[in-house]
């Protein structure tokens, strides 16, 4: 054999070992922290990052959900009257909010994921809010603490704005805006918490983070009581400020989480480097016992189109979104409709959304600690299904009131295990990314037929409105086992092929990075139930 022929066999051989070496490192990894920590110490470490993270970012969604249906309020505060909003005008004025919300939550996603200059250049060139900074470039992502608070100060402007329209046009034009500057937040703030917490502490954390839109329906009431007062004031009426004030709420808190926000556990300075290390390692080794690939590639984005997973969830989405926006800006009406005036139905408005807050936390909390998401999906299908049962009926009004409880209760208490339920399951970061914008995406689609089917005429049983809601919840007793089966029966196809290849001592013939480019689909992956 000639010198050349053996220093070649010698190379092959020496990066055999390598690979080798890489794939034993991973998995040693996988199962050894950076830095070890007992579990006082870590309980105390994610309460840390808790007490960071979510009061900045409860407070941003609480004023995004209260921005967006304020306006159900305003409706009892004479908007329809002084601006003419007659016939289907007030629901059309609803809907076009969710199209342009739904049509840029992807794109939105995708610039936020892959291209984080573009958002800031063109910040910089039509608003002038800040030029696109060399920082940015050293992040793999997006900038969080400047991208979420650069789109609140815009919506927040819009909001502002708001209160000062004349006509429809001008209306259904702010609200056309007011959808796409809000687009980005929900999609982008799910996967940012996803980035920081493991799979099976996710829940609890979107729920204290969407808890925050639950309370915006109490808060919006009480505010639009308190405000509906300044009637008159500087010659405006009370739904003028409604939009005014908490618009300019909104530009406040946004410019505050300029300075709270932190980016990633990487970069995060309020941890030390050993608490960097350790949440670095809980979530590359969640999901995959070699982690997830951190690298994106347009594959990425197709995974996420052509995976089952994302569009049966869809559905589910659906079914609980649909009876969630219908209560949430119908509600002021519906409780109106029963015979009370305008500042006691504001009022009235409070109560089920301090019970669905409760019941949202239970729901986070348990399904968090005994890991399982479906359940409790289930149970708030259960709950709307009889709120919305008992609306539709000829019961007393006392009694349609009490049912309002289990609207609202039940669609917001489900919503946080939907989304958590998806990121669960889907694994690689941009293709988590890509699913779950999609998901939210196309699923609140939903929320733009929720805004059509409360019609004037219909009032005060509301019948089709109420019976199109029990359509959506139906829509979710369905999919929903349809989904819970498929997991299953995946789940243990895999572990009777790991039990076979345990029997017969064989390894599967994976490499670590092969692993990570399947993803979820790979053999060591669980899906969640």
């Amino acid at each position: 054999m000639s010198s050349l022929a053996k220093d070649e066999r010698s190379s092959a051989d020496e990066k055999q070992i390598q690979a080798s070496q890489l794939e034993d490192a991973d998995i040693s990894s996988a199962t050894t922290p950076p830095y070890e920590l007992n579990a006082d110490e870590e309980r105390k470490l994610w309460r840390k990052v808790d007490m960071r993270l979510m009061p900045i970012m409860s407070l941003m969604y609480l004023l995004s959900f209260l921005d967006r249906g304020n306006i159900g309020n305003a409706k009892l505060e004479g908007i329809t009257t002084q601006l003419n909003l007659t016939g289907n005008k007030y629901n059309i004025a609803l809907t076009m909010f969710f199209i342009p919300y739904c049509i840029f939550e992807c794109p939105a996603k995708y610039i936020s994921l892959c291209h984080p200059h573009l958002f800031w250049k063109f910040i910089y060139l039509f608003f002038v809010i800040q030029p696109c900074s060399e920082s940015i470039q050293t992040i793999q992502w997006f900038a969080a603490n400047r991208w979420l608070p650069g789109i609140m100060i815009l919506w927040g402007l819009i909001m502002t704005l708001m209160g000062l329209v004349k006509t429809y046009p001008q209306l259904v034009g702010v609200r056309v805006c007011l959808g796409i500057a809000e687009a980005g937040l929900f999609p982008g703030v799910v996967y940012y918490l996803s980035l920081w917490y493991p799979r099976h502490m996710l829940q609890y954390r979107v729920g204290l983070f969407f808890g925050a839109a639950t309370l915006a329906g109490a808060f919006s009431g009480l505010l639009a009581f308190g405000i509906g007062y300044m009637g008159g004031t500087k010659g405006l009426e009370g739904w003028s400020w409604i939009f005014i004030l908490e618009g300019i709420a909104t530009i406040v808190v946004a410019v505050a989480a300029l300075f709270i926000l932190v980016d990633f556990p990487d970069t995060a300075k309020f941890l030390t480097q050993e608490e960097r290390a350790f949440i670095i390692w809980r979530k590359k080794y969640d999901n995959s016992s070699v982690g997830e690939e951190e690298n994106f590639a347009p594959r990425h984005v197709w995974a996420a189109f052509a995976d089952w997973q994302v569009w049966l969830h869809i559905l589910v989405y659906m079914s609980i979104v649909a009876p969630l926006y219908g209560i949430t800006l119908f509600l002021p009406t519906i409780i109106k409709d029963f015979g009370y005036d305008t500042p006691i139905s504001q009022l009235l408005t409070v109560p089920p959304y301090v019970v669905a807050t409760i019941v949202l936390l239970v729901f986070a909390h348990f399904s968090d600690k005994l890991k399982i998401r479906s359940p409790f999906i289930l149970a708030g299908l259960v709950m709307c299904l009889i709120g919305f049962a008992i609306n539709i009926s000829n019961a007393p009004s006392g009694v349609k009131y009490f049912g309002t409880f289990f609207c609202v209760a039940g669609s917001y208490a489900a919503f946080p295990g939907i989304v958590c339920w998806l990121g669960n399951n889907l694994a690689g970061q941009y293709k988590r990314g890509v699913g779950m914008a999609l998901h939210i995406g196309i699923g609140n689609l939903s929320g733009a037929i929720a805004s059509n089917i409360y019609r004037t005429q219909d009032s005060p049983r509301f019948i089709l409105g109420h019976g199109l809601e029990l359509m959506f919840v139906g829509i979710g007793f369905i999919t929903l086992p349809i989904v819970l089966l498929l997991y299953k029966r995946i789940n243990h196809q895999r572990d009777e092929v790991e039990r076979l290849a345990h029997e017969r001592g064989e390894k599967l013939q994976y490499s670590a990075q092969e692993l990570r480019e399947l993803g979820d689909r790979a053999p060591d992956f669980r899906y969640t139930y």
